[in-house]
């Protein structure tokens, strides 16, 4: 899906900048792409991070995968209003969100939710608030396999295995890892890296099924490590870039065969000074956590440097100020796409049929109703 110009839209002088654009025929495109990289759809677990809207996971729904992962309530809610069978809250609640987690479960009950526990005292709560509304809650045992953000070192995972399984109202349905430390460019660092992941997860898996007698699932990875796991037939898998895609996974994972399928919209608004252009893609309009060069590139404007950025303005240079205007409108591919499509409340989509509609980013909220 390489035509030129494929990212132009129609009507330029409607559009508000700054803005963030999907386009439908390039996300159903890497929806196709995904499902034929894994030998079974139903080992799909998706990540909504990415994404965080009703429309794109009714396209997902409508491929076939009836499985999701989400972090926040707030995405978990949306997939509960898009009737999406099966979502993990791939958190451990605590707090207030123990009590969100279960009003979840209240109102969408055509939505089957579990979430992540690595924690005792956490799964001692969730069990106390399961008998109180007479129910139970299915958890996934969180490990931390070198990331180091959340989760149980395997060499305890064992015990804490053996606690859960006694715990009345609790149901342990598997074991779930994140290894997002593991993002070197070459495939196969990134595989050398997951070996030791995989061999610990099935030697788990094993142990635990001795225990309790009954099957668990392994769900693993995020986007850089994808081809593996997919390659691994027992192991459920959990990309989220993918549908979106971006610049720096562009770069990295070539490999890897998405289309770019969002990009943010920008207008220059000054020409301050000689071989400088400013445009109104600030902070507060794409991911900002990157280095300076490395959070946008514009696809029309490929020479443009960034020379500064603040909350309502990046600033860049050019050699060719002649051939830039105030009012251009200038189509930024992010190097991270997830934090950037948060920025926005709505997005632009470009339909398969040349037409626009406004998606709004339902999710980025912290609450939507719940």
């Amino acid at each position: 899906m390489q035509q030129e110009n494929w990212y132009l839209l129609s009507d330029e002088e409607s559009i508000e900048t700054p803005a963030v654009i999907f386009y439908q025929e390039r996300i159903l495109q890497n929806i196709k792409i995904l499902k034929g990289m894994v030998n079974d759809v139903d080992r799909l677990r998706p990540h909504v991070k990415t994404h965080k809207c009703l429309e794109t996971t009714n396209m997902l729904i409508a491929e076939g995968i009836n499985k999701f992962k989400c972090a926040t309530i707030a995405e978990a809610e949306m997939l509960g209003m898009a009737n999406a069978k099966d979502v993990l809250l791939a958190y451990q609640p605590v707090g207030e969100n123990i009590n969100r987690f279960f009003k979840l479960k209240r109102k969408y009950s055509n939505t089957h939710f579990s979430c992540l526990v690595d924690n005792l005292q956490i799964a001692q709560k969730l069990a106390k608030k399961a008998s109180s509304e007479y129910t139970t809650v299915d958890v996934y045992m969180d490990l931390n396999v070198g990331m180091n953000r959340t989760g149980i070192l395997p060499e305890f995972a064992s015990i804490l295995f053996k606690l859960l399984i006694s715990i009345f109202n609790i149901n342990v349905r598997g074991l779930h890892t994140y290894d997002g430390h593991i993002h070197d460019a070459s495939m196969e660092i990134r595989k050398q890296k997951s070996e030791p992941i995989i061999t610990w997860l099935k030697r788990l898996k094993e142990e635990f099924e001795s225990i309790n007698g009954n099957k668990l699932s392994i769900i693993a990875g995020g986007t850089p490590t994808f081809p593996i796991y997919a390659d691994e037939t027992d192991f459920e898998c959990s990309p989220g870039t993918f549908i979106l895609w971006d610049k720096g996974y562009q770069d990295a994972y070539p490999e890897q065969k998405f289309s770019i399928a969002a990009l943010v919209a920008s207008r220059i608004v000054s020409k301050p000074v000689n071989g400088l252009v400013c445009t109104d893609l600030g902070h507060k309009a794409v991911a900002a956590e990157k280095a300076l060069n490395n959070r946008v590139f514009f696809i029309n404007a490929p020479n443009l440097e960034v020379q500064s950025q603040s909350e309502e303005h990046l600033v860049l240079s050019t050699d060719e100020p002649e051939n830039y205007n105030i009012g251009d409108v200038l189509y930024g591919l992010p190097y991270h796409i997830c934090p950037t499509v948060a920025l926005h409340e709505k997005a632009i989509c470009l339909i398969s049929d040349k037409s626009i509609q406004h998606w709004e980013i339902i999710s980025r909220k912290r609450k939507i109703t719940i």
